[in-house]
């Protein structure tokens, strides 16, 4: 009825404004003009934001209505500390930059409208902004500091300007060096010089207490902590065991040796493999957790799992997508003890085409639970003891070895593009603080895992596409031509091409690419800007294919336990299979499904920028144990503001443009150098250099290098950490 009533009023305040004989209006006099009492003041407000977000009305600089303006856009503002922004239009390659003056008091995140002006700054679109729509940020994370009258939170969001003032009698007693949650009860006044405000709602700790520092990032990105009482409540009451009631109808695979291969701190096991041969062709079944089995759609475990979309990483801990009751107990294909699971069951020819699958309920039973560095003893090393330890499962692990090597070959024959940067594990001690950085290196049984997990999500998706149903699907859209026209003028210098269209390019041009430049100088260079002029991947309800896996059809379908697009399809495909999807059904999965597609993803870019921040302050910290000590590290990234060096344990800091020595340097853009002017010194990307660590900051997360002058003089191997 509500839903009703504002599209009245939406289209009697549409119809005003589109009359020729109207004449612009402020709220007020739209207000009064349209009869609006006092009560209804603020739904009117509301529903005239809804007009101006979705473009049906526009408004002036002076603040009045008035009929769209093709110059006017919607968009999320992104702050800068030094006071300019940007703000973020969904369809828009490039963001809109915001010069200082021109912000119009909106804060980080606000949504606003925004009017385009002539004149770039560089390759942006300028804009100026028009309207705050509603605001985005109502909390943020800071370091407290008392004055003798008041008190003031420094944020740790580097993107906010301003500090936030806080009354003394609204400080909850917070004292210097503590790190509160402040909620924002005035965004201030640009013109009027007047500071945000707010009041103190909790105190983390003091700045130099265990997991504060962690803890201030959870809290910065508003992640959860723990399980409301009904959610948990609701976790404890499912069964322990897979009751004789759930068993009915399932296809018996306990038969079947299968294992699950996993990291040696995994919990959450929600895969399990099997391989045999029959005949000349693999069956490969791929076994995943049926959670969905005990999270009832609109469940409290249910809207939990979608308010959280997926579990976050941190460095230190994990925020579960559901109660660690269900994703450490039940749902866990733990071994020796039957489970239920979706089973995807494909005869693989030796070309490595699926000739044949089955989409199956099943109760399984795990027969070990394996490590990544225990199969890669076995299928790598040939160590003897452990080969002996795993004797019956041998034989499968060979089968699995060669079935994903023909899988693999066949992926890089269409053109899938395989970034292999290295990812980081960081050790810390019972505090919390650093005790090494390495790379995590990926090996045979992690690329057999992800090249089973790969067809198995292929084979899902593919068949959903085809049954013409609702689903959520995976997808990577094509780069940017403007992009990848770039990378192409690039990549020239050093030789090399590729083939694309005005409109287009294949994937496997990227591939043959990387296969190009691999062993080469400047490998990591041109790895890097190549996987820049990409897109993200991203959930859809719509199948436009995955340009990174060269694939037309793809989902999330093997991690229901920490992934909520896997839990959702997993109910599609079980509706399905039993003949429930009728008429009524496939309406309220069309219907429910955009939100959760788009909810997924945002949810997902929050928990790879959480995950990004721990791993940046973690690095940081170390690297304060090390100033003055000299490593060599491939220069990363260059900017005008100076040079990124990447270490080999993953660190990254800054040599910045004034610290470089012996000329004036500058940003020669078009290719990527820093330039000495009058010498003509050049640095480029992927180029070898020796730094010494100068100093770190562990609030903005930065470390800071000088290059040392030393280099190539003496032992290469001196004070270098590998």
């Amino acid at each position: 009825m509500e839903k009703e009533l504002n599209n009245k009023r939406k289209k009697l305040i549409c119809e005003l404004i589109q009359d020729e004989m109207y004449v612009p209006m402020k709220e007020k006099e739209m207000a009064a003009f349209m009869q609006v009492s006092k009560e209804d003041r603020t739904e009117f407000q509301r529903v005239i934001d809804e007009l101006l977000a979705e473009g049906k009305i526009g408004i002036t600089s002076k603040g009045k209505y008035t009929k769209p303006d093709e110059n006017i856009v919607t968009g999320i503002f992104v702050s800068n500390a030094k006071g300019f922004g940007f703000v973020e239009v969904e369809g828009r390659p490039e963001d809109l930059f915001i010069p200082e003056p021109r912000t119009g008091g909106a804060f980080h995140k606000d949504t606003v409208q925004a009017r385009l002006l002539p004149g770039q700054r560089g390759k942006r679109q300028e804009a100026e902004i028009i309207k705050v729509l509603n605001h985005g940020t109502t909390q943020i994370v800071g370091t407290f500091q008392k004055s003798k009258n008041f008190g003031f939170v420094i944020p740790d969001n580097v993107k906010l300007a301003s500090d936030i003032f806080i009354p003394l009698e609204r400080s909850k007693g917070a004292v210097d060096g503590h790190k509160v949650v402040v909620e924002i009860t005035d965004y201030g006044n640009e013109q009027k010089n007047k500071k945000p405000e707010g009041k103190v709602v909790e105190i983390l700790g003091h700045i130099n207490d265990p997991g504060v520092d962690i803890l201030s990032i959870v809290k910065n990105f508003e992640l959860p902590i723990g399980f409301e009482e009904k959610v948990l409540n609701q976790a404890q009451r499912v069964s322990s065991e897979v009751l004789d009631a759930d068993r009915e109808g399932r296809e018996d695979l306990r038969n079947v040796q299968m294992v699950t291969i996993d990291g040696e701190d995994a919990k959450d096991l929600d895969d399990a493999v099997s391989v045999s041969k029959e005949g000349e062709n693999y069956l490969l079944g791929v076994h995943i957790a049926d959670v969905t089995n005990y999270v009832q759609e609109n469940s409290a475990l249910d809207r939990e799992a979608l308010n959280r979309g997926t579990s976050v990483y941190l460095v230190d801990r994990v925020i579960p997508m559901l109660p660690h009751v269900l994703s450490n107990g039940i749902c866990s294909l733990n071994q020796g003890v039957d489970r239920l699971a979706l089973s995807c069951i494909m005869t693989v020819n030796p070309k490595g085409e699926v000739i044949d699958y089955r989409i199956v309920e099943s109760v399984i039973c795990v027969d070990r639970r394996m490590t990544y560095t225990s199969v890669k003893k076995i299928l790598e090393d040939k160590d003897e003891a452990e080969r002996r330890e795993y004797e019956a499962f041998v034989p499968m692990f060979e089968l699995m070895e060669e079935l994903a090597g023909i899988l693999r070959a066949k992926r890089k024959k269409r053109g899938s593009i395989d970034f292999d940067f290295p990812e980081t594990k960081i050790i810390l001690d019972k505090e919390g603080h650093p005790l090494e950085i390495k790379p995590y290196e990926r090996n045979t049984a992690t690329k057999i895992i992800e090249d089973f997990m790969l067809l198995a999500n292929e084979t899902v998706a593919q068949y959903f596409y085809w049954l013409e149903l609702p689903f959520v699907y995976r997808i990577h859209d094509n780069p940017d031509p403007e992009k990848i026209m770039q990378l192409s003028v690039f990549i020239s210098n050093f030789g090399y091409g590729i083939k694309s269209s005005k409109e287009d390019v294949h994937p496997k041009e990227i591939q043959k690419l990387l296969g190009k430049i691999e062993g080469t100088p400047e490998e990591v260079l041109i790895s890097r800007l190549t996987l820049r002029s990409m897109k993200r991947a991203k959930y859809s309800v719509e199948c436009t294919g995955h340009f990174g896996l060269a694939c037309q059809y793809y989902c999330h379908f093997t991690s229901p336990i920490r992934r909520y697009p896997d839990l959702q399809i997993h109910r599609i495909i079980k509706e399905q299979l039993r003949g429930r999807l009728k008429e009524n059904r496939i309406l309220h999965y069309n219907e429910i499904l955009p939100e959760v597609a788009d909810r997924s993803s945002r949810m997902e870019r929050r928990a790879d920028e959480a995950e990004r921040e721990t791993d940046k302050l973690k690095k940081t910290e170390y690297m304060e144990k090390h100033i003055g000590e000299r490593f060599e590290g491939v220069i990363s990234g260059i900017t005008s503001w100076g040079i990124y060096v990447e270490l080999p344990n993953t660190v990254e800091g800054l040599i910045h443009v004034s610290s470089l020595m012996g000329d004036y340097f500058y940003y020669d853009e078009a290719n990527y150098e820093m330039v000495g002017r009058d010498f003509g010194k050049k640095y480029k990307l992927g180029e070898r250099i020796a730094v010494i660590v100068q100093g770190t900051d562990r609030f903005a997360r930065t470390v800071d290098f000088v290059e040392d002058d030393d280099y190539g003089e003496g032992s290469d191997e001196a004070g270098c950490e590998q």
